[in-house]
């Protein structure tokens, strides 16, 4: 694993990399000091307990968010210093995003919802595909009221894979889902994202669900504390 991510461009640098918030009287380190590399057309999973700096990762690599200090490149790009009208380039252009709240507009249909991304980005043409790539093209004119959650995200998915953006950012996807439903859009997910030779970062704090990963880092109270080759296993091969 080692010697092959090793031949593969980076997709993602972070240098002493930190993010402080006031509170009151005092600052909080949310992320302290974080050096990681990711490898392009990797599935990367970010690991570790409530509070450990996870989604502030993310949210600054999606450029969400601005580091307190250190520096962030991703795909060449340097973020650190970018000007909201940058970041705003880079979020429609680099990046696609899928929440753990499914995000929908509820007046607007699964195919609309996909559609208003794509629409965006100059690629309305994509829409009908992205839905029937995840399993959804015989409901394209239902409203999310009309869909389960696990469809709902995989409404949501769609819409950040019709972007076919070098760099697809996760966070808990699976959360609001039972464990089931959960995996099995995972399994949409991990399929399109290895098709497409996608890199992704995905958050989680569930340790059974970090082994479809090829990469694990795991994260403690701000700082990256280990990374290591995950399993690279098809999501339906996972027990709680």
């Amino acid at each position: 694993m080692e010697a092959e991510a090793n031949q593969l461009p980076t997709a993602l640098i972070a240098h002493d990399l930190w993010k402080q918030y006031p509170l009151g009287d005092v600052t909080v380190d949310a992320l302290r000091g974080v050096n990681v590399e990711v490898p392009a057309g990797r599935f990367a999973v970010l690991l570790g307990p409530s509070g450990s700096g996870k989604t502030t990762l993310l949210n600054l690599v999606g450029g969400l968010d601005v580091p307190t200090r250190g520096e962030l490149e991703v795909f060449g790009q340097r973020l650190t210093g970018m000007g909201e009208e940058q970041l705003t380039s880079y979020r429609r252009n680099t990046v696609g995003f899928v929440f753990q709240m499914f995000n929908l507009v509820p007046t607007l249909t699964a195919l609309e919802n996909v559609r208003l991304v794509a629409q965006l980005v100059g690629k309305d043409e994509l829409s009908q595909q992205a839905l029937a790539d995840v399993g959804l093209a015989g409901l394209a004119d239902h409203l999310p009221s009309q869909l389960s959650g696990g469809e709902q995200q995989r409404v949501a998915i769609a819409r950040a894979l019709v972007k076919q953006p070098n760099l697809l950012l996760a966070d808990e996807p699976t959360g609001a889902l039972d464990f089931e439903t959960g995996r099995q859009v995972l399994s949409v997910l991990w399929e399109q994202t290895r098709s497409r030779g996608m890199t992704v970062m995905m958050v989680t704090h569930n340790n059974p669900l970090a082994r479809m990963g090829d990469i694990i880092v795991r994260l403690r109270s701000g700082e990256v504390v280990g990374v290591e080759a995950g399993e690279a296993i098809h999501p339906s091969d996972i027990t709680p």
